[in-house]
């Protein structure tokens, strides 16, 4: 087991600021959260974490919120323990259950079974929601897929149950390389899963992105995914919340992307565009 510092934050106001602390975070290497009445735990491994880049975190020099925190080392914590505490199931649409092994089964026409490695906020739970609502509704038959920023890679095994072709999973963090691969296993599908970033992307092309990451991964990056995205292909995005749209949408006109479907959960946004 690995040494670790429990961060306690408290946010004044909660929402939405502690799903955008969250994101933030997750890009200087925290791994886990528990969200608590008026604010968040967060967890980073000890050798992972740098004082400076907690302080440079745009969100704490922002006059629209108020953060204090105070941490504290916790050596030999059970992550497996501390995520079955904590992660619930997530219903779409009645028609997909992203469950774990102990919940009950739900009689759905799609059951996605995964294990974690971290646990999940509540700003994953509504992105996630947002990115399977909007797949619902689109064609994957056939199609070669990209799942950017794979995580627990619940939107690729959702693109191959929905009758996906090749697909590929790219995230920047090992343990969720490492749990795509056992989740791919454990729902029956296959794809290829790799460490990395967008800079992966050589030639290869994909009928469909998805992207559910955070506003400034998405900004750098979706250049990138349209030189990788077929004529006519779909880029799927969440992440966001509703004041990053205009900027997502800046970029997207300049790539020449025609926005085809925005939809909007809590203050979190997923954005269909077309090539």
């Amino acid at each position: 087991m690995q040494n670790y510092l429990e961060f306690n934050f408290k946010i004044k106001p909660v929402q939405p600021w502690s799903d955008i602390l969250m994101a933030e975070l997750i890009e200087i290497g925290f791994d886990s959260f528990t969200e608590e009445h008026d604010g968040i735990l967060a967890y980073i491994q000890k050798e992972f974490f740098s004082e400076n880049e907690l302080k440079t975190l745009d969100l704490l020099n922002n006059p629209e919120v108020e953060i204090f925190y105070t941490s504290q080392e916790m050596p030999n914590i059970n992550w497996n323990e501390e995520w079955e505490k904590n992660f619930s199931p997530i219903i779409v649409e009645d028609k997909v259950s992203i469950r774990a092994e102990f919940h009950e089964a739900k009689n759905l026409p799609f059951e996605i079974i995964i294990q974690p490695k971290m646990s999940f906020g509540t700003g994953h739970h509504a992105t996630t929601y947002l990115m399977i609502q909007q797949m619902l509704d689109m064609d994957f038959k056939g199609k070669t897929v990209l799942d950017m920023g794979c995580g627990t890679s619940v939107l690729a095994i959702f693109a191959k149950m929905s009758g996906a072709a090749e697909t590929l999973g790219i995230d920047i963090d090992e343990w969720s390389v490492e749990n795509s691969i056992e989740n791919a296993a454990r729902n029956n599908v296959d794809f290829k899963v790799e460490l990395g970033t967008a800079d992966n992307l050589g030639k290869e092309s994909f009928d469909i992105i998805l992207a559910n990451i955070n506003r400034n991964i998405l900004i750098s990056d979706i250049p990138i995914y349209v030189k990788n995205l077929n004529e006519n292909g779909e880029l799927l995005l969440s992440g966001l919340c509703f004041f990053d749209v205009d900027d997502i949408l800046e970029v997207c006109n300049a790539e020449n992307l025609k926005l085809t479907k925005k939809i909007q959960r809590e203050e979190w946004v997923s954005l269909l565009l077309e090539k």
